[in-house]
């Protein structure tokens, strides 16, 4: 009995010394992503490093005695600290965002990757429409998420793709469509969507997105560029983009895009991927990365801003309710 205690303690030990090292190991290859788009891919994948640091601290804390303890705590605390660089500044911004209380006169937007390989796509919808938004935006709207779509081309007056086209990003408006069109065909390939919508205080435009995964590195990065270049031809002061930029606010990539458009970014470490059963064998029990955003201009500001439930998608939706600055 005595072996198998001692066993046990060693093994305890070792997973809090392993853990320790690990993820003291990658948080500092996170930093180097501030020069590197190789390293930055390990940047969004934060969460599970601060959670070694979190094993480290607590396992060597209560199983290790003396010089052992002192190391394995140390590893993890570095580990938190680290962390921390990367992650404090966007927790701190989500803290200090207070919501209020809409108006009838507030665009109502809904941000939704609702997946071409959607489960329940008549949940998704239902859910959809009850949220009565202004505007709608969805990527990934082929396969099986196609029956939303349809339904959704009759539901609301404006899209910003054809009738007789199946687009794989879409804007769905109740504000008249000025102008609409697509992403530019030159490469990076980047699939989006944009639509000058009307408006009392004078035509706006909104864009929708979907990037590609950090890996392999380089293409989010040149998809980034593309959209920062084709916002810039818009009125910065009232355009909108949203999306799923498959992009951590803690990652480098993110923040350079952050500044590079000149927008306000208010989805604030607000996790919407993986929602419940994301693949055909894995089940999350929560989504932990935050990867769909919605930017706005110097004459938009959050009245609200919140994660919707899981209706069949590998993503959660974002509702955020923007009111326009008066003139």
């Amino acid at each position: 009995m005595r072996l198998i205690v001692q066993l046990s303690s060693l093994l305890v030990r070792g997973t809090a010394l392993m853990l320790g090292l690990v993820g003291l190991g990658m948080a500092a290859v996170c930093l180097g992503g501030a020069f590197s788009d190789k390293l930055d891919a390990f940047t969004h994948a934060a969460p599970l490093w601060l959670a070694m640091g979190i094993g480290a601290v607590v396992l060597g804390g209560v199983f290790a005695r003396g010089g052992e303890r002192w190391v394995m705590v140390g590893l993890g605390v570095a580990t938190l600290l680290a962390c921390s660089v990367l992650m404090l500044p966007e927790l701190w911004a989500s803290w200090r965002f207070k919501p209020s209380t809409p108006a009838a006169s507030d665009l109502k937007i809904v941000q939704f990757n609702i997946w071409h390989e959607n489960r329940t796509p008549e949940k998704s919808l239902g859910w959809i429409l009850a949220q009565d938004a202004d505007v709608v935006i969805l990527e990934e709207g082929g396969g099986d998420a196609w029956s939303a779509i349809r339904a959704l081309r009759t539901a609301y007056p404006f899209s910003s793709c054809d009738k007789a086209a199946k687009c794989e990003t879409w804007i769905f408006s109740r504000k008249k469509m000025i102008a609409r069109g697509g992403m530019p065909l030159d490469r990076p390939y980047l699939s989006g969507a944009w639509a000058t919508l009307a408006d009392a205080k004078g035509p706006f435009t909104i864009m929708g997105v979907h990037y590609t995964w950090p890996v392999p590195p380089g293409l989010q990065q040149a998809q980034s560029r593309k959209l920062v270049k084709f916002a810039s031809g818009f009125d910065r002061k009232s355009t909108i983009v949203t999306g799923d930029f498959n992009s951590t606010p803690w990652s480098f990539t993110l923040r350079r895009q952050d500044k590079a458009l000149g927008l306000r970014r208010w989805t604030r470490a607000m996790p919407s991927w993986p929602a419940s059963k994301f693949s055909r064998v894995m089940v999350a029990p929560a989504p932990f990365l935050p990867i769909d955003h919605v930017y706005a201009g110097s004459e938009w500001y959050a009245v609200n801003v919140e994660r919707g439930p899981a209706v069949g998608s590998d993503h959660r939706p974002v509702v955020i309710t923007l009111r326009r600055n008066p003139n």
